[in-house]
């Protein structure tokens, strides 16, 4: 910051150098007032002229100058302008209170007694194509991010614990609310948070109740509710901090602004638009004589089912026990008697068959045993000599001419003596004589 040069005292006795920078000023050695005021009006005057948005709430209309007090769209933050003629020459019709208007501002300080002041060196009124115009381009904006997606929107549940409600206080649309959901379910119950929704502070409040709400457990789904209004009336509604903070919130949030005509970029992103407030207390419960006569058509489809059931399987019944093996069951014992009387017989005989057939083939099998055995060939005259040891001799070089031998004849045993021993080759038959 460059400070205007302080004067300096005339030379003579007092005479004292002044601080050249506000910094270094002491309580020995301070500015005079009138060069702080000089430095603030230098410094202020090289602000640039700013182009800002606001609403007028306050109107002063004198001969030659304008008073009037801007308020910002959004915070409850104003500040008085001072308008001369020349700067309201051009306007189309005169400013009102409550208008929406751009100005350009330049801040001015009067020395003399040290008050700020903004002066406005143009004003213009805000028309209705520029408002619409901008939330066009903000709900384009919106859209391409992705947040009016159908994907995005949560259902509703069927039947919700409590209902949260951010509406104005006493208005109207808090009861048609209150007054259709209970309507149609009686055992409704309702979390409702009554704040300002229109003015500066409608978008804080709004959005600050919505948040207190939706981390609240119990509450399952939020209704926000407006009666209808002018244009300007519901632009809080499209603002875009609620709007972004509507999008976010995890419990499914209904938008019932104004009337069926009225679409603020809330409803787009809404998980379910009503039309009205009035539609909104009929869309976020169940009609209790809607459910009584579902349930009641239910168990009725029900009731018919199980008989149709019954009767059915009844039917069935009555069809076997009519059959023959039901009706007269004996005859069935007779026959299956009859078929295990003949499978008996028809066993015995295949028994018996067999049997005699494996009583031959046994009496042959030990014939032929019989003929190959030892025994018999003893029985045809043949017999075994026996070593003294008792085994067979089947070679005359094993016997010595006096051995004693044993002969086993078919009937008994022989003790006989080797007088001579004639031995031959094997293989080799004996001669004649």
């Amino acid at each position: 910051m460059t400070y205007l040069e302080p004067p300096q005292d005339a030379p003579g006795d007092g005479a004292r150098e002044l601080p050249p920078r506000a910094d270094r000023t002491t309580p020995e050695n301070p500015w005079p007032l009138r060069l702080l005021s000089e430095n603030l009006h230098a410094y202020i005057a090289r602000c640039a002229p700013t182009w800002v948005e606001g609403q007028i709430i306050e109107l002063n209309q004198r001969a030659r100058v304008t008073y009037v007090t801007l308020r910002d769209v959004d915070a409850e933050i104003s500040v008085p302008v001072t308008l001369f003629a020349g700067a309201t020459a051009h306007l189309d019709r005169p400013l009102e209170k409550g208008m929406r208007v751009v100005a350009q501002l330049k801040p001015d300080f009067w020395t003399k007694t040290g008050r700020l002041s903004m002066l406005g060196h143009g004003i213009r009124p805000v028309g209705l194509g520029d408002l619409l115009e901008r939330l066009e381009r903000l709900r384009r904006a919106l859209a391409e991010e992705g947040l009016f997606d159908a994907s995005r929107k949560q259902p509703l549940p069927l039947l919700p614990r409590r209902v949260g409600l951010v509406t104005g206080r006493s208005s109207d649309a808090e009861k048609d609310v209150i007054r259709n959901a209970t309507l149609r379910w009686p055992a409704v119950r309702f979390e409702v948070r009554e704040v300002a929704v229109q003015g500066s502070g409608a978008v804080r409040a709004v959005t600050e109740a919505l948040r207190e709400l939706d981390v609240m457990a119990e509450v399952d789904v939020i209704v926000i509710a407006r009666g209808g209004g002018s244009f300007e009336d519901l632009l809080a509604f499209s603002d875009e901090q609620l709007v972004r903070a509507v999008a976010a919130a995890r419990t499914p949030v209904v938008s019932a602004i104004g009337h069926e005509n009225d679409q603020p970029i809330l409803d787009w992103v809404a998980d379910l638009r009503a039309s009205t407030p009035t539609d909104a207390g009929k869309r976020i419960v169940p009609d209790v004589v809607e459910e009584r006569a579902g349930v009641a058509r239910a168990r009725a489809s029900l009731d018919r089912a199980v008989r149709t059931f019954l009767d059915r399987e009844a039917a069935g019944l009555a069809g076997v026990r009519s059959r023959p093996a039901l009706a007269q069951p004996e005859d069935m014992i007779l026959l299956r008697e009859e078929d295990v009387d003949r499978l008996r017989t028809r066993a015995l005989s295949a028994v018996d068959s067999r049997t005699l057939r494996d009583r031959d083939a046994v009496r042959h099998l030990r014939a032929r045993v019989r003929a190959l055995s030892p025994q018999e060939t003893l029985q045809r005259g043949y017999a075994v000599v026996l070593d003294a040891s008792g085994a067979v001799v089947t070679d005359a070089a094993a016997v010595r001419p006096g051995d004693a031998l044993g002969v086993r004849l078919a009937a008994g045993e022989l003790g006989v003596r080797a007088e001579t021993v004639s031995a031959r080759r094997p293989g080799e038959h004996p001669g004649p004589g």
